[in-house]
């Protein structure tokens, strides 16, 4: 029979775990918090009930994750945060930046000081410029994205052509609609809008506005008539 009063931590992770609290790392749950032998965690840094840090992590100072984070192969800067749920494998995020809740990094992926990956955002092979935000709902993979751009929720760089690769490039500055499909290979200069719901299949010049979609009819009356007619057919 199991005893409800046993420690489910082994002796040489709740050694790691004191090791830990005594260089200045706060831990919620020691009963409930897994770090591998070689993960570094710098002082100041908050570990929420049920992290998970694997092998070859390094997290700077006062930095806090969240619930349920997975961290894997990662490199955070100081005073990252990582909201709950969120997983990251083999990937570099930069100072005072932010990652979900819920959010994937896949490998490759490089997200610049005070960037923001939000809610269901994944990235792959992707680099974030600093101060950039993909607040949610949105696909970043195989991309270059500068400095201070703004992506729009449901945003997604289509990189795979079924038999290759290609790459998204979006310079310093630009603005992503909501809703948006870049078709790649294609980049967007420096400044430029992207209005929602474009399918964005050419290049933007810097500074320009690109809309592509479809023109939008309205039917004044259309309900009603409808409703008559169907009236008249019962």
């Amino acid at each position: 029979m199991n005893d409800p009063e046993a420690s489910t931590t082994s002796p040489q992770d709740s050694q790691l775990i004191a090791s830990l609290i005594t260089s200045g790392v706060t831990i919620r749950d020691p009963q409930t918090t897994y770090v591998d032998e070689d993960v570094e965690v710098g002082p100041g840094t908050v570990l929420y009930p049920g992290v998970i840090l694997e092998s070859g992590t390094v997290i700077g100072e006062g930095c806090i994750i969240h619930a349920r984070a997975r961290i894997t192969r990662c490199r955070l800067a100081d005073n990252v945060v990582v909201f709950d749920g969120s997983i990251l494998e083999d990937s570099v995020v930069g100072e005072g930046a932010s990652i979900g809740p819920y959010a994937r990094l896949r490998p490759g992926s490089d997200i610049g000081p005070r960037a923001k990956v939000g809610n269901f955002v994944e990235t792959k092979a992707t680099r974030l410029g600093a101060g950039s935000k993909a607040s949610h709902l949105t696909y970043l993979g195989d991309a270059v994205i500068g400095d201070n751009v703004n992506i729009g929720a449901g945003t997604i760089t289509c990189n795979y052509d079924g038999e290759a690769k290609e790459r998204t490039i979006i310079e310093d500055g630009a603005f992503i609609g909501s809703n948006v499909a870049l078709v790649a290979p294609v980049s967007v200069g420096a400044g430029a809008y992207v209005g929602a719901g474009s399918t964005i299949t050419r290049d933007v010049p810097a500074g320009a506005l690109a809309v592509g979609r479809g023109r939008q009819v309205t039917k004044d009356g259309w309900v009603a008539n409808r409703r008559g007619k169907k009236s008249e057919g019962g």
